[in-house]
């Protein structure tokens, strides 16, 4: 085994898009450009399950959703819970690492260690265990200055509006993250290497940074929302009345006051990565330390008249992901192209540091293509939600990170993209002739990606419609229910 320090970094809900770079002149991210030009950016990295809570269980235990269970947060979807056969902190304890989670987990019980030693939660407004309060809360709580609370600014946890955080900047939850990671740099066991994950909250909704990071792009000119000859699919246009609304129009100066607010909520969350990676260089342990920089999943932002997430369209599903490898490894500032997603991230941490990867894994390890192989075994990568927001969005999507298959079946409806020609997904090739024969290639693959289910969402030779039919739900979520000690 090699003694590196792994230092996982994530964000929540932050677009692929959305970093200096992957090519967004607009964006300020010196940090995680200086970082990518240490180690490795992945341009084509995704999502299996694009919202919070399968998305994370895909990334701690390196399977795929339908392994976890966890097939999104809407009808007939269940809280993550234990008893994972393997997890990434459990692998890691078990080798003598120190394992710590910083900031959201999004775990079910929230106390739940999932195989961390310890973890120090900012869970947002979510309250579901009995007597649960975050201990960002209640650290807010002990230092703010005034009779306010966390949000009292207004803005809902998954709204489309925005403005300035309404407290001092210093009781952000962005910092107050980093706050504690450094705590446990400077407490941890020296004589273990350690595994600190650093989860931030935003840029998830609310869009509230503090206000000179909302005022750097307030009056900036951003890229606007993207528009398709496909909006109408989820039906007619119409404005997006519900501050928390999931598809809609609103106008001009509110897209922009939204995209400005999650703009300055990435570069403010890149400020304080700045001092994580600072701390590690000062220290010397940044030639010995595996960093990883992800999220969990991105934000449409307006992007064909949709909000949030839990859609395959790239706003949505594609993420950020940077890998800096130990100095005795390293490879710096290289881009690989290849189509990769979060469960390939538990293979490959235990791939480097000589750590035997678990049987369960479905992942694969991105050892190979750190090293500059562009040889991948993977030519395409499979990603899901249940229904959430309403049937209509339930989708099952395909790509390389060229062509984008996407599934629709409650509307029974397919769509296929061109993301080299296309990447803002704005023309639909499904129904042009010319790109039949592509159409069914890619079917055919999603056929045989959901075969093996025996789900009824396909009879071995065409994709089977979902309309009117029970929410879909994998038997792996009962099966570990009860198989656990624990029952949620």
């Amino acid at each position: 085994m090699k003694n590196y320090n792994v230092l996982f970094i994530m964000t929540d809900q932050q677009r692929g898009d959305c970093i200096g770079v992957n090519d967004n002149p607009m964006i300020e991210t010196p940090n995680l450009d200086w970082l990518a030009s240490e180690g490795v950016n992945f341009s084509n990295a995704y999502t299996p399950s694009p919202s919070c809570v399968p998305a994370r269980a895909a990334l701690l235990t390196g399977m795929d959703p339908w392994n976890t269970g966890i097939l999104g947060m809407g009808a007939g979807q269940k809280p993550m819970g234990v008893g994972f056969p393997h997890t990434l902190p459990g692998e890691l304890s078990a080798a003598g690492f120190h394992t710590q989670l910083v900031g959201k987990g999004h775990f079910y019980p929230q106390r739940a260690l999932n195989g961390f030693h310890h973890t120090v939660l900012d869970e947002s407004g979510r309250e579901e265990d009995p007597g649960f309060t975050s201990d960002y809360k209640k650290w807010f709580d002990q230092h703010k200055d005034g009779d306010y609370g966390i949000i009292d600014h207004g803005v809902n946890w998954n709204s489309w509006m925005a403005r300035p955080y309404h407290a001092p900047e210093h009781l952000h939850p962005t910092n107050w993250t980093v706050n504690e990671s450094l705590d446990f740099l400077q407490k941890r066991d020296p004589s273990k290497p350690f595994f600190l994950m650093t989860s931030f909250a935003r840029p998830h909704s609310p869009y509230d940074p503090p206000k000179y990071y909302f005022d750097m792009y307030h009056h900036k000119e951003l890229p606007k929302p993207f528009s398709g000859d496909w909006n109408l699919i989820y039906g007619p246009e119409q404005k997006a009345l519900d501050p928390d609304a999931w598809r809609g129009m609103r106008s001009e100066e509110e897209t922009q006051r939204a995209r400005a607010g999650y703009y300055g909520s990435i570069t403010h969350i890149d400020h304080q990565i700045g001092r994580l990676l600072f701390y590690l260089r000062k220290t010397g342990q940044w030639d010995n330390t595996l960093v990883i920089f992800t999220s969990d999943h991105g934000d449409m932002l307006g992007d064909h008249s949709l909000w949030r997430k839990t859609y395959a369209y790239e706003g949505s599903a594609k993420i950020p992901l940077i890998i800096k490898l130990p100095k005795s490894i390293e490879r710096k500032g290289e881009r690989v192209d290849q189509a990769v997603q979060l469960q390939d991230l538990m293979p490959t941490i235990l791939d480097t540091l000589e750590i035997d990867i678990p049987d369960s894994v479905d992942g694969i390890s991105l050892q190979g293509l750190l090293q500059g192989n562009q040889e991948f075994s993977r030519n395409y990568l499979h990603g899901e939600h249940s229904a959430c927001y309403a049937e209509a969005q339930e989708m099952q999507y395909l790509t390389d990170g060229k062509i984008k298959y996407i599934w629709l079946p409650r509307l029974n409806k397919e769509q296929l993209f061109d993301l080299q020609c296309d990447p803002q997904e704005s023309n639909d090739l499904a129904n042009h002739k010319e790109y039949r024969v592509l159409l069914q290639k890619w079917r055919s693959r999603m056929i045989k990606v959901l075969e093996p289910r025996k789900a009824g969402l396909t009879d071995g030779d065409k994709l089977v419609s979902q309309a009117g039919k029970p929410p879909l739900i994998s038997p792996k979520y009962q099966e570990r229910l009860q198989n656990s000690l624990y029952k949620w």
